[in-house]
């Protein structure tokens, strides 16, 4: 069933009757708001106080965690009751991997993995649960091909088409995430799926069609569903802050910080937010709040935070502390190749310290990374490095594949055109220079200092 939105709409509608009628004006404006070029402008100029802001009881603190650790117990028990049995150790598995998706920690990950693992030797058969706990856990790791092989294995249902929309999109075969993406809407038109929907549609450069699913899924939104009420508002902000439209882009950070006051990516792409804004200060409290809070444990946002208190201390004119910040980011990276597969994260982090001797093996981490990874992010940074090395119809190659799929980055484009320019190309450089000016008209030499420094759409860095 392909993905329709008045479908959604019917199914919305349902929703909206559980809700109290004050919302259901606000939930007509959604469904009927003219969507274009000055969506952005409008939806800023009427503050959005309600298709923003979360409508239900905040989780207290603490208790978001506090339930997944004692849904842990619970299967735990269950499995020294049940010793031989892998139906327990598969539901284990997946709690653990909720604990890993809501605090970062990458040792949930890993035991998330290796109780799945255990299950399914078990439970050879018919174990849907550990092969998605598998599935999870390989794209945690930038294994994509291996976590659509896993998600292709399981019966279809709603995590299979999610675990497919967000790998399709990983390796760069955006028309499969797209069917992908309407079966998982016409399943079940819930904020999660929409907001997939909303990513594919961003992908392909279809603002209108992504304004109107994010609209849509925070219309549909169910209060026990807070992990994707945050991380729908907080790549609905970074969509905002990628057209320019920061103070939007802060609303919606903000409110998911409301909900859940530690949520990782949410306070990294406030802290991004900040640089560019020219508040280091600001962005260093920020980074720090991360930093602080993980030092338990490492997270898979480490290098990020690593990196953003390397970038400010740069722009505050402390190389010295700079240097160590990005010692340490690359430490981490380094530590991280082989389990969590940050190459191209860790070519950025050799690209901007700028040595001429990091450039041979930034090439080499990201022709490894294309052969798992090609969405526009990474070949824009493959781009990057061939473009230093001088090799620029390579480069101008790498950067018309990131755009093929019609997104609109004004990072992508003045990088393309800065390439065409340098090929002699004038006529191609001025026009990508123009669509970089139309989708960011905000993106000037401050905005530069910020690039690298988020978490992107997908949360995949």
């Amino acid at each position: 069933m392909e993905y329709s939105p008045n479908r959604v709409g019917q199914a919305t509608l349902k929703r909206l009757r559980k809700l109290p009628l004050v919302i259901l004006p606000i939930a007509g404006l959604l469904l009927t708001i003219p969507i274009g070029l000055k969506v952005w402008t409008e939806l800023d100029r009427a503050k959005l106080d309600a298709p923003y802001r979360y409508n239900f009881e905040r989780p207290s603190p603490g208790s978001v965690t506090q339930t997944l650790e004692q849904e842990i117990a619970f299967y735990q028990d269950r499995i020294r009751q049940d010793p031989s049995g892998g139906m327990n150790r598969a539901l284990l598995a997946k709690a653990y991997i909720k604990m890993a998706r809501a605090t970062g920690e990458t040792s949930w990950y890993l035991l998330g993995e290796q109780t799945a693992q255990e299950s399914l030797v078990k439970l050879p058969f018919s174990n849907d649960g550990a092969l998605m706990a598998l599935a999870r856990v390989a794209t945690a790791k930038h294994d994509f091909r291996e976590a659509l092989r896993l998600s292709q294995k399981a019966t279809p249902n709603e995590d299979t088409l999610a675990v497919q929309v967000t790998t399709n999109l990983a390796i760069g075969k955006v028309k499969d995430a797209s069917q992908a993406a309407d079966r998982l809407v016409a399943r079940n038109p819930d904020l999660a799926a929409l907001t997939l929907r909303a990513l594919v549609d961003v992908s392909q450069g279809k603002d209108q069609a992504a304004m109107q699913a994010f609209q849509q899924g925070l219309v549909a939104e169910e209060p026990e569903e807070t992990g994707s009420s945050v991380w729908a508002r907080t790549v609905l902000g970074r969509l905002y802050f990628k057209r320019g439209q920061l103070d939007m882009a802060e609303k919606l950070y903000r409110e998911a910080l409301r909900v859940l006051p530690q949520y990782p990516p949410a306070v990294l792409n406030l802290a991004e937010l900040e640089v560019r804004r020219g508040d280091y200060r600001a962005a260093e409290k920020l980074y720090s709040k991360i930093f602080l809070t993980s030092q338990r444990s490492p997270t898979v946002y480490d290098h990020i935070v690593f990196r953003g208190m390397a970038r400010v201390k740069e722009l505050q004119g402390d190389p010295q502390s700079a240097t160590e910040w990005r010692d340490r980011a690359e430490a981490r990276l380094r530590q991280d190749l082989t389990a969590f597969g940050h190459r191209r994260e860790l070519a950025r982090l050799l690209l901007e310290r700028g040595r001429p001797p990091d450039l041979t093996e930034a090439l080499s981490l990201m022709q490894q990374e294309v052969q798992v990874r090609r969405d526009a992010e990474t070949m824009d940074t493959l781009a990057w490095v061939l473009s230093r090395m001088g090799r620029g119809q390579d480069a101008q190659q790498a950067t018309q594949e990131a755009l093929r799929w019609g997104i609109r980055d004004a990072a992508l484009f003045k990088r393309a055109g800065t390439i065409a320019q340098t090929l002699g190309n004038t006529t191609q450089a001025n026009a990508l220079f123009k669509a970089a000016q139309e989708t960011d008209p905000t993106f000037d030499e401050q905005a530069q200092k910020a690039l690298g420094l988020g978490v992107g759409l997908l949360g995949l860095n």
